[in-house]
């Protein structure tokens, strides 16, 4: 990515409120660079096989499958995540099986990698001797040169002259029509790239970043390449997912931010890596 400024937070008015996408502010980016793509299913297997290494979900021995996802038996499903009964805690799920213990990566391998906590993230990074994005890079990096637009590809809407990012169509949380081609994950080059060459920034799944999270940052947020708050439990997440929708969750946008604990793994959030320039 080269240096550079940019206008961040939500221009459009479609912000969540308590996710705290303002003030508006000016921010300047050194130079680094990103993955054009998450990283894959593919690439996790090659750190895996390297390392050994056991990723959280699998050392906990279950994680967060989306319900009409869930390829388990009823033994092994836990149920509901409490305020989103749309999601199920799964025995066995884990990034070799997405969906449970029937599942598998077959015909997945250029899919993102899913159920990677911010721990198993920084790991990943440690090993590829590169590092997460800070939030400031991602948004950078997502807007794709483009001033104050809302998707990485102008303010035409995702559906508008052909559909441009993966995330919900139909009901929430019931019925999906698949008028995009896809229930959960799609692989990391479908649709289109934005102007810095990188694909699905927003949709298909939450990228981890590495700040903290703080509803109120940007307000005290310094204008040059922000670290994020030094304090706080929860770590960054951007981009949005397949499941998003404007009726449940519209952050499926430049600007929008979301927080888990960097212990938590879901069948919907992945990352990209980037480097430093030197």
């Amino acid at each position: 990515m080269p240096r550079g400024d940019f206008v961040m937070g939500d221009s459009s008015g479609d912000r969540n409120h308590a996710d705290g996408e303002v003030p508006l502010h000016e921010v300047r980016i050194s130079r680094f660079s990103i993955d054009a793509t998450p990283v894959t299913n593919a690439d996790f297997e090659r750190f895996v096989a390297d390392t050994g290494y056991r990723t959280e979900a699998e050392l906990f021995g279950f994680s967060a499958v989306f319900h009409l996802a869930v390829q388990a038996d009823d033994e092994d499903v836990m149920g509901k995540v409490p305020g989103t009964p749309w999601w199920l805690g799964v025995r066995g799920a884990d990034w070799r099986r997405p969906g449970g213990p029937r599942s598998d990566l077959d015909e997945l391998g250029e899919h993102p990698v899913v159920h990677v906590s911010w721990n198993d993230a920084v790991a990943y990074c440690a090993w590829a001797g590169r590092r997460l994005p800070t939030e400031a890079e991602w948004e950078y990096a997502s807007r794709g040169g483009l001033v104050r637009k809302k998707y990485p590809w102008g303010d035409e809407e995702v559906d508008e002259h052909g559909w441009r990012a993966n995330i919900w169509q139909g009901e929430f949380p019931s019925r999906n029509t698949l008028e995009d081609g896809w229930l959960t994950t799609a692989p990391v080059r479908s649709f289109v790239p934005n102007g810095y060459g990188l694909w699905q920034t927003v949709g298909n799944v939450w990228e981890w970043c590495a700040d903290r999270f703080d509803p109120n940052y940007y307000r005290l947020s310094p204008d040059v390449d922000p670290p994020g708050p030094s304090r706080g439990s929860g770590r960054v997440l951007r981009g949005g997912s397949y499941l998003c929708h404007s009726s449940y969750c519209n952050r499926y946008r430049n600007s929008a931010r979301s927080s888990n604990t960097p212990d938590s793994s879901m069948g919907n959030a992945g990352f990209r890596t980037v480097a430093s320039a030197i």
